[in-house]
């Protein structure tokens, strides 16, 4: 039995002498793990459809357990983002993110969109890759069911709030403590924040900011997500090593 099915390629990892697994998203399907035989040879016409990011088409056939890639069709293949090591290192976070944000046989389409609508702001426009990442931790944690309340202060009402409580995920006034770890949160980072969360997917990378508020905005979307997900990634620790060198 063939199916086809377009999907994202999250990782890729060296299987037996020439063939690679691959962990792609669909947004029918979900997670799948496919086999590509022979792709890592030299004259494979797999090859640039199955690479790391890679966005195509896939004819699939059941085989000794496996499904296995018959056919594959590449429909983009983001190359500015291998042209730089940052980009490349920061796209390869939003994968890790993207996969453990998905599971097999459950549709997820939504992710797969702002995936790829991640990587297009990243490898085909000018926006700033920190605010690309800002935006996409914090629409990514909230589909996954951690939306944070920023609407005012979650204890007090006030709706100009200037603290973010990591843990509970709300919006809060320095006066009004409920401890815990708490960032500083100006009128523009909680500005960027409501527009992020309540925005048409088609513009959530449009918007722009610059300093404080903006370094506030990545340090609260960064923080959140990983602590919401109780977990770190390599791709994030890689990513932020070569920002510093």
């Amino acid at each position: 039995m063939y199916l086809k099915t377009q999907a994202l390629v999250l990782r890729a990892v060296d299987y037996q002498e020439t063939d690679s697994i691959l962990t792609v998203l669909t947004g029918e399907h979900g997670l799948m793990t496919l086999k590509a035989r022979g792709v890592r040879r030299q004259r494979s016409n797999l090859k640039g459809a199955c690479q790391l990011l890679a966005f195509s088409e896939f004819t699939v056939f059941e085989n000794r357990g496996f499904s296995t890639i018959n056919e594959a069709v590449a429909i983009e293949m983001f190359p500015e983002l291998r042209k730089d090591i940052e980009l490349l290192a920061l796209a390869s976070y939003f994968a890790q993110v993207a996969e453990v944000l998905s599971q097999e046989d459950q549709p997820n389409p939504e992710v797969l969109s702002l995936t790829l609508n991640a990587l297009y702001a990243l490898s085909k426009t000018k926006r700033d890759p920190a605010l690309v990442k800002a935006a996409f931790e914090l629409r990514m944690i909230a589909h996954a069911g951690y939306a944070p309340m920023v609407d005012g202060c979650a204890v007090c009402g006030n709706p100009n709030p200037d603290r973010f409580n990591v843990m509970g995920g709300t919006a809060e006034c320095a006066r009004c403590g409920s401890g815990g770890l708490r960032l500083p949160l100006s009128e523009g980072s909680l500005a960027a924040m409501r527009y992020i969360l309540t925005c048409d997917r088609k513009k959530l990378f449009s918007f722009s900011m610059t300093g404080e508020a903006a370094r506030q905005l990545y340090d609260i979307c960064q923080t959140y997500l990983l602590t919401q997900l109780e977990r770190g990634f390599s791709t994030l620790d890689f990513y932020e090593s070569l920002k510093l060198t």
